[in-house]
């Protein structure tokens, strides 16, 4: 067992004077994302059992589905969307229960994807799109994976970047992330937003394309959370503290080099996983993108899953921005206390002390400064005037 005279600091206060974990086997849910690899392989290759704990993968159909399993104690935590989370906190789009972020597992990687036909008719990117829909009046179909969750802001955010209104321009659907490509292969939707690599998976498959990046619309964005419910953080915060310790040596593991990526990529596409093609996932990872219509680049703001540490540090600006998006489409109604309910939603505290058992550099300041597609600035500094500053809203 990992003591704290091992990593030679004392400065924690352990639950009951101990840093045994009060629970060792730790049932963590993920959907089948690229971006679940850093729990996965924390569970794979034996991360976790430095820090004295076991971490039980288990593969679910649905955010809907996580959300519910988390809410009622079936997981222990999961690779979730850092909107659903605040969306559970705050009882939108489904039960409300206090809920704990302990730690950011990824930025960048997740891409809107517009469908064959649309690019055929000029629909290759936002601008396009929106020219397209002005000239032929229909009702288009946009899907994103659940109605708090990042892959709808981002959505939403693109198309009002471009001059679509996503709540009266267009419809939008919920669809899980691997149904997107069955979906768009039957036109069920014009366009979807979703992690990787169902956005690959359609260029491959010769159905889509990848119209942007969610990094062209803000580079370093948070994207899924470590998340548990406020009930089980503050039971097991030795168990909390050991899971991000082992999540971010398994991710310090992933970005170490190529050759990691590939294994990663190796490790998660089996069928137990993402069950999909390797070199569906190992391109997009090391940063090397085609977009379906003959344009290849290479991406330095790929999907991060460590940085240094920088990924992975809660910010309570990154979950405050979360809820200036839910005020801006009408999903709260009335402005909540956003720094009051990230302090208690982002749990820097036990992210601190996971950090120190893995010895991560945190970063000293809980916000961060990030600039938008559309030129707007997010500080973290008055969220009410941000969210109601945007020409287009619900």
């Amino acid at each position: 067992m990992l003591g704290l005279s091992s990593i030679g600091t004392a400065t924690t206060a352990w639950a009951a004077g101990s840093d045994k974990p009060e629970k060792e086997e730790v049932k963590i849910g993920f959907i089948p994302l690229t971006d679940c690899a850093s729990v996965v392989i924390a569970a794979v290759m034996g991360f976790d059992k430095k820090y004295g704990i076991k971490i039980v993968p288990s593969k679910e159909s649905s955010w809907a589905s996580v959300r519910d399993k988390l809410v009622n104690g079936e997981l222990d935590a999961a690779h979730v969307l850092y909107g659903l989370v605040y969306g559970v906190q705050l009882g939108i789009g489904g039960p409300k229960k206090d809920m704990s972020i302990l730690m950011t597992l990824n930025n960048n990687g997740q891409a809107i994807t517009l469908s064959k036909k649309l690019a055929d008719k000029g629909a290759v990117d936002g601008a396009g799109l929106a020219k397209l829909m002005a000239r032929e009046k229909r009702e288009y179909t946009f899907a994103q994976t659940f109605p708090t969750g990042t892959h709808a802001m981002w959505l939403y955010y693109w198309l009002a970047a471009h001059g679509v209104n996503p709540m009266k321009d267009a419809k939008v659907i919920t669809v899980p992330p691997p149904q997107m490509v069955a979906n768009m292969r039957v036109d069920n939707m014009d366009g979807y937003c979703v992690g990787e690599p169902w956005n690959h998976r359609a260029v491959a498959d010769g159905i889509g394309i990848t119209a942007a990046t969610t990094q062209d619309i803000w580079r370093d964005h948070p994207e899924k959370v470590l998340g548990c419910t406020a009930e089980f953080s503050q039971k097991y915060p030795n168990t909390a503290r050991a899971l991000i310790a082992a999540i971010l040596d398994a991710s310090r593991w992933i970005d170490a080099s190529l050759m990691n990526k590939q294994r990663m990529a190796e490790i998660i596409a089996e069928k137990s996983y993402v069950n999909t093609s390797v070199d569906v996932i190992n391109q997009r990872i090391m940063g090397r993108y085609q977009n379906g219509l003959g344009k290849t680049w290479d991406d330095p703001h790929y999907m991060k899953f460590f940085n240094d540490g920088t990924v992975n540090f809660p910010y309570l600006s990154d979950g405050m921005w979360f809820l200036t998006q839910h005020k801006r489409w009408g999903l709260l109604k009335a402005d909540p206390d956003y720094l009051a309910v990230a302090k208690a939603v982002n749990r820097i505290d036990i992210y601190k002390d996971g950090a120190t058992l893995a010895k991560v550099n945190v970063p000293k300041d809980p916000m961060r400064k990030s600039k938008l597609i559309d030129g707007t600035v997010w500080d973290g500094q008055n969220p009410a005037a941000y969210a109601a500053a945007f020409k287009i809203k619900a």
